[in-house]
């Protein structure tokens, strides 16, 4: 039986979750276990571009002199340095295309994180990105926020680099995670698409989406 859900976006503890109903759509899709990789990945693309105007809806902005064919005028337009976006890899980058063709001139760094399978800490092995963060909005993308360990130990590195306004873009977030990253962290808000029960005992969110990355690339363990 269908039954009609009542939608209500929460914002606490810099942490964000999207209702948009169309996301919430594309996530339930998402979640099947009989969902293709092809169309997975379809669909993380296009909630990643739905994502992405309710976390750049604050980007600074300027006035610039144009003439339209009809008269001269002030448009807005956005200021500052070109934002970057940093992907987590692997999965991340599921997250990155959509965000890319809703921000094409965006820098893009990438930071290879790996979970330790026994005691679930992050372990880095690459690191790539643009200069002069300080002056930058960054953006950090990861669908899956569980542990939290791979996230914070990205932001340290990108503060290392000398980031001041960072947000977290991720599908999924456990209440651990949010917990954890809060933390070590608590000037970085989060935004979500669904705030999850919690974790099973090798890590992994529940009720969740599975191993994104083997979902996203079509591998498997």
């Amino acid at each position: 039986m269908n039954e009609t859900i009542q939608r209500t976006k929460s914002m606490t503890r810099n942490v964000v979750e999207i209702d948009h109903p169309l996301i919430q759509h594309k996530l339930t899709i998402m979640r099947d276990r009989s969902t293709a990789s092809g169309k997975f990945r379809m669909l993380l693309k296009e909630i990643s571009l739905l994502m992405g105007y309710e976390a750049t809806r604050d980007l600074a902005m300027t006035l610039k002199n144009i003439e339209t064919p009809l008269a001269e005028m002030n448009a807005p337009t956005l200021a500052g340095k070109k934002l970057c976006i940093f992907s987590i890899l692997r999965a991340g980058d599921g997250l990155l295309n959509g965000l890319l063709e809703l921000v094409p001139s965006a820098r893009v760094g990438h930071i290879g994180i790996y979970r330790d399978p026994e005691s679930f800490e992050a372990v880095e092995y690459f690191f790539k990105g643009p200069q002069q963060l300080e002056d930058r909005l960054s953006l950090v993308v990861d669908p899956m926020l569980a542990t939290g360990h791979s996230a914070v130990a990205a932001i340290d590195h990108i503060k290392s680099k000398g980031a001041k306004d960072i947000r977290f873009i991720c599908l999924l977030a456990a209440p651990e995670g949010l917990e954890a990253l809060h933390q070590a962290h608590p000037d970085v808000t989060v935004f979500t698409a669904s705030i999850e029960s919690g974790l099973n005992e090798k890590g992994y969110i529940l009720p969740g989406i599975g191993d994104a990355g083997d979902r996203i690339f079509g591998t498997s363990r």
